[in-house]
C-alpha cells in the first residue's frame, strides 16, 4: 500500500473488517458491537498483520460521537432535559462519587498514590456516549422516560468530566507541591469552567435558537436536497468544533445542543434522516478505534486487578445507579434500564487515562486497566441488555396470562366488521389513517418510532409503539381481529418481513403493502402481500390518465 494513504487505509480497513466481524457476530446471534471491537483488535498494534493509524481512527470516531449526539439532540427538547433534572443531576453526581470511591479503593490496594486513585476512579465512573445511545436506540427507548433520564444522566456526566479535565492538572500540581498558589489556581480553574459552560449554553439558547432554524429554512427554500444535507452536517460538526475551540466543552455536548435547537423546528425529522448513514458508519469506526487500544497481554499480566476494574464498572456503578433511581421512586424497569446502560466506560475514560499518564501521576498499569476494562465492559454491555430484555419479556408474558379487565377488552378489541391494522404512521400512513377515520372505519396503528407514535396517539388513534416484524407486537395489536393489514412503511424489504410474519399468524388475512421498485414488489408478493402499490407506477398511471383526458378534450374542442 502507498505510504501516503494512512487515512484511506484506516477507513477502508476499519469498515471492511468491521463488516466481516459484525456479520459473523450477527450470524452467531451476538451483538455486532462485539464484532466491531474485535475488528479493532485485529487492526490494532498488538496483533500481527495490518496496523491502522490509531490517531486517525480516534479522530474519525469523534465524528461518530458528534453525529450521534446531534441525532439524539434532534429528538430531545430543552423541556425533556429539564423534566429529568431532579433525578439526572443528583443521580449522576452520586454515581460518579461512588464509582470514584471504589476506583480509589482499588488503587490504594495496588499501592498507587491518592491522585492516581482519583484519576483512576473518575475514569471508571463515566459511561461511553456511543455505547449508551446505541443501546437505547437499538431498543427504541431514547424518547421514553427511561431514555430521557439516561440521556440527561449522560449530559451531567459529560459536564462533570469537562470540569474534571480542567481541575485535575492543578490538583496534581498542588499535591506535587509544584505551585505555591495551588488553591488559588484551583479556584481560578473552577471559575473558568463555570464561565465557559454558562457562556456556551447562553449563546446556544439566545443566538443559536434564531440563527440555526433561520439558516436551515433558507436552505430548504433553495430546493436543493444536497445543500440541505450539507447544511445539517455543517451545523452539527461546526457547532461541536466551535464549542470545543471557543468554550472548551466537549464535542458531544456541543453537538447535542445543536441538535436540540434544531429539534424544535419542523425540519428535525428530515435532518435526522439525512445524517443517519454517516452517523452509523462513523459510530462503527468508534468501536474499531476502541478495539485498537486493547492489549490482550493485560489479561495475563494483571488478571486480578483487571477483574476488580471490570467489577467496579459493571457491578459497582450499576448497583449505585439502580439504588439511586429506586430511591427517587421510579419503577424497577426504569432503574434496571438506566443501571445497565451505565455499566460500561468509554471516550472520557481514555482521555482521563491519557491525561493522568502525561502528568506522571497515573501508572502505565492504571492506563492499561482502564483500556482493558472499557473493552470488556463494552463487549459485555449488549449481553447484559439482552438478559434485561429476556427478564422484561418474561414479565410481560406472565402479565399477559392474566385475564384482561372488561375495560381493557373493550379498548383492545376492535370491531371485526370495520377494523384495519396499519403499519407505519409516516406521510403515507397519516394519509391512509385520515381517510379511514373520515369514512368511519376503525383502525389500530403499529409505529416503531416513538415521536411518530406520539403523533398518532395525539391524533386520536390506538397505537402500539413496537417493531411490527415481531409476532408478539402483531398479536398485541390485535391482528386476529383485523380484516385487513396495511403496510405503509417505505422500506419494502422490512415490509416483506412483516408480511411474512402476519401471513404465518393469519393465513387468510388480506395484506396490502407499498414499494418503490419492481424488485420490492416481487419480494413483497413472494412474502405474502396480496396487493403491492408502487408509488412511481401509480403516479405515472394517474398522470397518463390526466394527459390522455386533456388530449381528448383538446381534440374534441
Amino acid at each position: 500500500m502507498p505510504h501516503m494513504t494512512p487515512l484511506i487505509g484506516t477507513i477502508v480497513a476499519g469498515l471492511v473488517i468491521a463488516f466481516v466481524m459484525g456479520a459473523i457476530a450477527h450470524r452467531l446471534r451476538v451483538s455486532p458491537i462485539a464484532g466491531y471491537l474485535l475488528a479493532g483488535v485485529l487492526v490494532g498494534p498488538f496483533t500481527p498483520g495490518f496496523v491502522a493509524n490509531a490517531a486517525l481512527a480516534a479522530e474519525l470516531a469523534e465524528i461518530g460521537v458528534i453525529l450521534l449526539m446531534f441525532g439524539v439532540g434532534l429528538h430531545f427538547s430543552l423541556r425533556d432535559l429539564l423534566s429529568v433534572r431532579r433525578i439526572a443531576v443528583p443521580g449522576a453526581v452520586v454515581q460518579i462519587v461512588v464509582a470514584t470511591a471504589l476506583g480509589m479503593g482499588l488503587a490504594h490496594l495496588l499501592g498507587w498514590s491518592l491522585v492516581a486513585g482519583i484519576f483512576f476512579g473518575l475514569a471508571l465512573s463515566v459511561a461511553s456516549t456511543v455505547v449508551l445511545l446505541r443501546a437505547l436506540q437499538a431498543r427504541n427507548i431514547v424518547e421514553t422516560e427511561r431514555g430521557r433520564i439516561a440521556v440527561g444522566w449522560l449530559i451531567v456526566e459529560d459536564l462533570a468530566m469537562v470540569l474534571a479535565l480542567v481541575l485535575l492538572p492543578p490538583v496534581a500540581a498542588l499535591v506535587a507541591d509544584q505551585s505555591g498558589g495551588g488553591g488559588e489556581t484551583l479556584l481560578r480553574a473552577l471559575g473558568d469552567v463555570a464561565l465557559k459552560v454558562t457562556g456556551f449554553v447562553a449563546v446556544m439558547l439566545i443566538v443559536g435558537r434564531r440563527v440555526i432554524p433561520w439558516l436551515l429554512h433558507w436552505v430548504v427554500h433553495t430546493g436543493s436536497r444536497e445543500l440541505f444535507r450539507l447544511a445539517v452536517l455543517a451545523i452539527a460538526l461546526g457547532v461541536a468544533f466551535g464549542a470545543a475551540l471557543v468554550f472548551n466543552v466537549s464535542f458531544a455536548l456541543g453537538a447535542f445542543f445543536a441538535g436540540m435547537i434544531l429539534g424544535e423546528t419542523q425540519l428535525s425529522r428530515r435532518a435526522a434522516e439525512e445524517t443517519l448513514p454517516l452517523r452509523d458508519a462513523f459510530a462503527v469506526l468508534f468501536f474499531v478505534s476502541v478495539g485498537m487500544l486493547f492489549d490482550p497481554k493485560v489479561m495475563i499480566e494483571q488478571p486480578l486487578p483487571l477483574l476488580g476494574t471490570v467489577a467496579i464498572i459493571v457491578l459497582g456503578k450499576s448497583m449505585a445507579a439502580y439504588a439511586i433511581v429506586r430511591a427517587f421512586g421510579y419503577p424497577k424497569q426504569t432503574a434496571m434500564t438506566i443501571s445497565v446502560s451505565l455499566a460500561q466506560i468509554g471516550e472520557f475514560s481514555f482521555i482521563l487515562a491519557t491525561l493522568g499518564t502525561e502528568l506522571g501521576v497515573l501508572p502505565a498499569a492504571g492506563r492499561d486497566l482502564i483500556l482493558a476494562g472499557a473493552i470488556i465492559s463494552i463487549m459485555l454491555n449488549p449481553f447484559i441488555f439482552s438478559a434485561l430484555g429476556r427478564i422484561r419479556s418474561a414479565a410481560e408474558e406472565a402479565e399477559a396470562q392474566l385475564p384482561p379487565t372488561l375495560a381493557e377488552s373493550a379498548r383492545l378489541t376492535p370491531t371485526r366488521a370495520e377494523s384495519a391494522l396499519l403499519i407505519g404512521y409516516g406521510r403515507v400512513g397519516q394519509l391512509i389513517a385520515g381517510n379511514i377515520k373520515r369514512r368511519g372505519g376503525q383502525l389500530r396503528i403499529i409505529e416503531e418510532q416513538p415521536d411518530m407514535a406520539r403523533r398518532a396517539a395525539d391524533d386520536g388513534f390506538d397505537v402500539v409503539n413496537a417493531n411490527a416484524a415481531e409476532a408478539r407486537t402483531l398479536a398485541k395489536a390485535g391482528i386476529e381481529q383485523a380484516t385487513i393489514l396495511l403496510i405503509a412503511i417505505p422500506e419494502g424489504y422490512e415490509g416483506g418481513a412483516i408480511a411474512e410474519m402476519a401471513r404465518q399468524l393469519c393465513p387468510g388475512l388480506p395484506i396490502i403493502a407499498r414499494a418503490h421498485s419492481d424488485e420490492e414488489v416481487a419480494y413483497l408478493e413472494k412474502r405474502g402481500a396480496d396487493h403491492v402499490v408502487m408509488g412511481e407506477r401509480e403516479t405515472a398511471d394517474r398522470m397518463s390518465e390526466l394527459a390522455v383526458a386533456s388530449y381528448r378534450k383538446t381534440a374534441a374542442g
